[in-house]
C-alpha cells in the first residue's frame, strides 16, 4: 500500500503529482503532515515541496483544464476540507493520464464531483461573506471589519470590498486564521498579520472595536441600525427557521444587528 506524505499546501499537493508520475508510483492514500498511518501500509514517501515542479504541474493543466477548471481547483482548496486532499490529488492525476480535455465537467467521476463541490461551498460562503461583513470605524477614519468563516474566502472577496469602498482605508481581518487584508484608500490591498492579537484594539472574539477608538459617530450610527432592524422585524411574521437559513448562527458575534437580539 503506496503512501504520499506532503506538507498541506497546494505547492505540496501539486508536487505530489509530479513526484507520482517521476516515480512511476500511483499512491492509494496522500496524507498531510501528521496524519495517521493506515495499517499495512509501506514505508512512505515525504513529499519535498518543490515550487518549480508545482509550477510545471499547473503548466500542465493549463493545457487540458478551462478557466474553470483551474479556478475550482484554485478555489476548492481554500475550502481547508481536510478531505478533499485525496481527491483533488486524483483529479489532477486523472487530466494527465486520461488527457481528457475539461474532465473538470465530467460530473459522474467521484473525485470531479468532491473537487466541484467543494468549490460550490467555498463560493457560496464568500458570497454570504459580502452579504454579512459589518465594519465600524475607527477614530482615526478607518473601517474594520472581523470574520471567522469556515472556509478560507478572504482572499476571494477582497476585491469585491476594494471596487466597493476604494475611497477609504478599511480592514478586514479573519480571527480563525489570523491574518487580514489593510486597504489604505490608494493602492492595493496589502496581507498583514498581529504579532501580538491580545493588543489589538478591537476584540477577535466579537469583532467589536474598544471604545476608546471607536468612531463617536459610529456608536450613533449602530444604535441606528440596531434600531431600524428591531422595527422592520414583525413578529407575527417571523420564521426562526427561514432566517437560520439564509442567516446562520456562526456569523451572527460579528454582525451588528444580531449582537444586540442575540
Amino acid at each position: 500500500m503506496q503512501v504520499f506524505i506532503f506538507d498541506n499546501t497546494l505547492d505540496g499537493l501539486l508536487t505530489a503529482v509530479f513526484d507520482s508520475f517521476f516515480l512511476k508510483q500511483q499512491p492509494e492514500y496522500l496524507l498531510a503532515e501528521g496524519d495517521q498511518l493506515p495499517l499495512f501500509a509501506d514505508e512512505p514517501h515525504h513529499v519535498i515541496t518543490d515550487s518549480e515542479h508545482a509550477e510545471r504541474v499547473w503548466k500542465g493543466l493549463e493545457k487540458y483544464l478551462s478557466k474553470e477548471g483551474l479556478h475550482m481547483i484554485s478555489v476548492s482548496w481554500l475550502s481547508e476540507e481536510h478531505t478533499l486532499n485525496q481527491p483533488l490529488f486524483n483529479f489532477i492525476c486523472k487530466v494527465f493520464r486520461t488527457k481528457v480535455r475539461e474532465l473538470e465537467r465530467n460530473a459522474s467521476d467521484p473525485d470531479v464531483l468532491e473537487v466541484r463541490n467543494s468549490c460550490r461551498r467555498v463560493l457560496h460562503e464568500q458570497l454570504r461573506m459580502k452579504q454579512f461583513i459589518r465594519f465600524q470605524k475607527a477614530k482615526d477614519g478607518t473601517y474594520l471589519a472581523v470574520i471567522s468563516p469556515d472556509h478560507n474566502v478572504l482572499p476571494l472577496i477582497i476585491d469585491h470590498f476594494q471596487d466597493r469602498f476604494n475611497d477609504q482605508p478599511w480592514l478586514i481581518y479573519d480571527a480563525h486564521r489570523h491574518y487580514g487584508y489593510y486597504y489604505d484608500g490608494s493602492a492595493s490591498p496589502i496581507r498583514i498579520t498581529f504579532e501580538d492579537e491580545a493588543a489589538v484594539p478591537f476584540d477577535l472574539s466579537n469583532g467589536k472595536l474598544d471604545e476608546d477608538v471607536l468612531s463617536e459617530n459610529d456608536k450613533i450610527f449602530q444604535d441606528l441600525w440596531r434600531t431600524y432592524f428591531k422595527a422592520i422585524c414583525i413578529k407575527e411574521r417571523m420564521n426562526p427557521k427561514k432566517q437560520l437559513s439564509d442567516m446562520p448562527r456562526r456569523y451572527w458575534k460579528y454582525m451588528t444587528e444580531k449582537n444586540a437580539t442575540q
